[in-house]
């Protein structure tokens, strides 16, 4: 009796989830939203600082290939 009750319990979480009414799916509008507004961020830090940022990673690379 109690296998036959957690196999209903755990189909009947399966088809809530399937139809879509689970209000843990997540927000894809939302995740949309902060990826775009992620990639402005990135691109105005990047825009102005760029020849700083190119000396940068070039003067760490250098550093650690020719520390051997």
């Amino acid at each position: 009796m109690r296998g036959y009750a957690y196999l209903t319990a755990a189909l009947a979480a399966l088809v809530i989830r399937v139809r879509g009414e689970d209000p843990e799916r997540g927000d894809v509008p939302g995740w949309v939203m902060i990826t775009v507004m992620t990639a402005a961020l990135v691109l105005a830090i990047l825009i102005p600082f760029r020849a700083a940022i190119v000396d940068a990673v070039t003067n760490a690379l250098s550093s650690v290939t020719s520390a051997g």
